[in-house]
């Protein structure tokens, strides 16, 4: 398959392209690579070309076209375009693709489509990453050199006027894809439908955050297994990879809507949420949602719901008798029965008290359905599990508290020991210095602060081995997540009193008072 990729640059400097695709170059930093002797490397193998310039001076040649027009000469203009026309690896196995034939249709494609630019095209044979696919690299001056014949499809001056400047849009992409897709069927090679939207959308960026992160890990690691420890793991995501293989684990253990939503909350901490008729993803370490768009077109609401055979995700409500536990979720629009003894607005208005009796008998009409679907035999039941979910309230507040406790001291640790690994050089230095007297004077307080931490931290380690950040804010991670967790299910619970409460006061007021207690009254009254 053939694959079209477009950057959009501001860099002024036309020069560095040149250096870019003639030399050799560090993929992940972007840094040349240099030999023994500190000399740029040419790559192994290139072929170069110009449209409407010479390849050599394709950097100056631009600068006087710009000039000329009194254009790209600001910071925020985009002064060139950079598309990148990669084939599939088997192309040059077995359909024939060569450098020589990869360089005539990456020159016949500019030609076509960036008709009056300056167009550097350079071919690579050796595949980005050595993955073995032959690109072609297209960078074009952002401003026209020439005027080209008018198209009936060509509205706008920018389209075949000189002296404007090339918009890249959507539709101008699509267009590309489209043609590339058009080439590949005519020369026999490789392709796939580039219109359609990829299953997984990892873009530029997510692609190099992925490679200078799994690089950065790997360089964790190697310190780490040089202490005789163990990494904790081994391959790097990002944010966006990490809810993909989320969707992807939560979705094949699901059958259910439900199920697949609490999965995705209890294993992963992820919550998902519905706006506007698509679904987006909270990651457990931001605040902000990442649409289903941005990870492609598997996480969509209708590839999920079309996995899961339902036609659409309804609020995560169950029956009680189908799942008890859903019950510290549900919301009831149960209400408290209004006494109208002691409402002194019902007593002054006849319209106002039926009103609240209609209220009263719909309320008790409720009350009766959900005793009856809990299986409240007896009032005793009923206040038997009020008690009990007061006593739990009771309990998760205060282990509420003991986690908040624990979180406090926590952040002071992380404090206290970020200041002591800030200023221990300073202290180092003091203790090496001759006149150490002037040198703490002159660094006081660098000197206070590290001694302030060191006093801090020091009952804390008894073997005076501090643990380093890492650690310390992967367990602050943890704790806060079990805060979290904590919380939810005591707003549950809370809210499942309230309405047991209301439920116990409604039930009271449908069958009186308490015969006995009516008796003891009358006995006082006498």
């Amino acid at each position: 398959m053939a694959l079209i990729k477009h950057i959009a640059s501001r860099n002024s400097n036309y020069g560095d392209s040149i250096e870019y695709l003639l030399f050799q170059h560090n993929e992940i930093t972007g840094k040349p690579i240099l030999d023994d002797q500190g000399r740029l490397q040419y790559r192994n193998e290139y072929f170069m070309d110009g449209i409407n310039c010479e390849p050599l001076s394709f950097d100056q040649e631009c600068e006087k076209v710009n000039n000329l027009y009194h254009k790209n000469q600001t910071y925020k203009e985009v002064k060139s375009h950079h598309y990148i026309l990669s084939f599939e690896p088997k192309d040059a196995l077995e359909n024939g693709l060569t450098g020589e034939r990869a360089q005539a249709l990456g020159i016949k494609f500019a030609k076509k489509h960036f008709a009056g630019h300056q167009v550097l095209v350079v071919t690579h044979t050796d595949g980005h990453n050595e993955s073995g696919n032959i690109h072609v690299h297209m960078v074009l001056n952002s401003v026209r050199k020439y005027d080209i014949p008018k198209e009936s499809y060509m509205t706008r001056d920018c389209d075949y006027l000189a002296g404007f400047k090339y918009h890249e849009t959507d539709q101008q992409l699509n267009y590309l894809k489209k043609s590339v897709m058009d080439m590949c069927n005519e020369e026999g090679l490789s392709q796939v439908d580039l219109l359609s939207p990829a299953a997984q959308k990892i873009t530029q960026k997510e692609y190099w955050a992925t490679r200078r992160g799994q690089e950065n890990l790997n360089q964790t690691n190697k310190e780490i297994r040089k202490d005789g420890l163990t990494p904790a793991t081994e391959k790097f995501q990002t944010q966006k990879q990490y809810i993909r293989d989320a969707i992807d684990d939560s979705l094949s253990k699901s059958d259910t809507p439900e199920t697949f939503k609490a999965l995705l909350f209890e294993n992963h901490r992820i919550v998902m949420h519905e706006s506007r008729g698509r679904f987006s993803y909270i990651h457990p370490d931001r605040e902000k949602p990442i649409s289903s768009r941005s990870l492609g077109s598997h996480y969509s609401k209708e590839y999920i719901l079309s996995n899961l055979g339902a036609e659409q995700i309804k609020d995560i409500i169950h029956d009680y008798h189908k799942d008890p536990v859903q019950i510290l979720y549900f919301k009831s629009e149960l209400r408290l029965v209004v006494n109208l003894q002691t409402c002194v607005k019902a007593q002054q208005s006849q319209a106002y008290a039926n009103k609240v009796k209609i209220t009263n008998l719909q309320q008790m009409a409720k009350t009766i359905i959900y005793v009856e679907e809990h299986q409240y035999n007896t009032k005793e039941l009923l206040q038997e599990d009020l008690q009990s979910v007061s006593d739990k309230c009771t309990k998760l507040h205060q282990q509420k508290q003991t986690l908040r406790a624990e979180l406090t001291n926590l952040n002071k640790q992380i404090h206290y020991t970020g200041q002591y690994f800030a200023n221990k050089s300073a202290f180092i230095e003091m203790l090496k210095s001759e006149n150490k007297s002037a040198f703490r004077q002159n660094h006081l307080q660098e000197i206070s602060a590290y001694e302030e931490a060191r006093e801090y931290l020091k009952p804390l380690y008894s073997d005076s081995k501090l643990t380093d950040m890492k650690t310390i804010k992967n367990e602050k991670a943890l704790l806060s997540s079990e805060l979290d967790g904590l919380e939810q299910e005591l707003v549950a619970a809370r809210n499942l009193q309230k309405e047991l409460q209301t439920v116990h006061e409604n039930v009271t007021a449908i069958l009186g008072n308490d015969p006995n207690l009516k008796s003891k009254e009358h006995e006082a009254e006498l």
